[in-house]
């Protein structure tokens, strides 16, 4: 899809969005249908790197939350399951190189990269997912999140999603992070290269991440630096009935060269005596 004709998609679903009668036009239909499909292959993207900075499309944004108000419930049988739901499923998964287990699914709208492996977990409309990333068991990842190559997202993780209000970030996942089990990542959260997340720990753009690897710490809100080990913790803080612990996290050490591979990352965790 050339710069031109985004320009004239975001120009269409921007108007409509600020006039919703324009939905009533087939020119806007199928505006707000070419983005979404374009989302499905991989033409185009929620969120994106540019000159090492993440930029977000907010008309991208603007034309999911059309398609919603488009598209009407219908039911559908796969199997012995049954679904109603407004958004179809993404399909033809062997000519995508894509592995997905019994009961997985992704949304059409999403964006698997070959080589993604989905155990049963969740993949929500307009989120990406890189190629050689493992999306374990009952891990979700929430609509517009981007996940970046060779990430494993463990059992359980809870990846945020969001829509609204447009122009917000999504939770970015890059390249070579390390989900642990039960971790929650949501507002818009950046999680930098190479990060590796401890079981259990819970990060939003308010979540205080506390390096404690110097003599002093340093707190970093919104993202956590490129290849660091992080893992829960608390901190006191006084409330008027007395003084009670609160949740932050830690960063405790930074990975090494001999943990780089995705087959170590659990000795990586282990080497700073923290579970995965």
């Amino acid at each position: 899809m050339t710069t031109s004709e985004r320009t004239d998609l975001a120009d269409l679903i921007g108007a409509a969005f600020a006039d919703p009668s324009q939905l009533e036009r087939a020119e806007t239909q199928l505006a707000v249908e070419e983005v979404i499909d374009g989302l499905d292959r991989g033409e185009l993207r929620l969120a994106e790197k540019a000159s090492g900075e993440w930029l977000v499309h907010a008309w991208v944004q603007q034309a999911i939350l059309l398609y919603f108000r488009l598209r009407q419930l219908e039911t559908w049988q796969v199997g012995q399951f049954e679904y109603h739901d407004k958004i179809p499923l993404k399909h033809d998964y062997a000519r995508l190189g894509v592995r997905v287990v019994p009961p997985a699914v992704a949304r059409y709208g999403s964006f698997l990269e070959p080589g993604v492996i989905m155990m049963p977990s969740y993949v929500n409309i307009g989120a990406r997912v890189g190629s050689g990333t493992m999306v374990d068991t009952w891990a979700t990842v929430g609509s517009g999140a981007q996940i970046g190559r060779d990430v494993h997202l463990a059992g359980g993780v809870g990846i945020g999603g969001v829509l609204e209000p447009p122009g917000a970030r999504p939770v970015i996942v890059e390249d070579g992070a390390f989900i642990g089990s039960r971790c929650i990542v949501t507002e818009g959260m950046l999680i930098e290269a190479g990060a590796v997340l401890g079981a259990q720990v819970s990060l939003t753009a308010s979540t205080p991440i506390i390096d404690v690897t110097g003599n002093e710490p340093v707190t970093y809100r919104g993202r956590v630096p490129a290849r660091s080990v992080v893992v829960p913790g608390t901190r006191p803080r006084q409330f008027p009935a007395g003084e009670f612990e609160v949740g932050c996290a830690l960063i405790i050490g930074q990975r090494t060269r001999s943990t780089d591979r995705k087959t170590s990352l659990n000795q990586a965790l282990r080497d700073f005596g923290i579970s995965t």
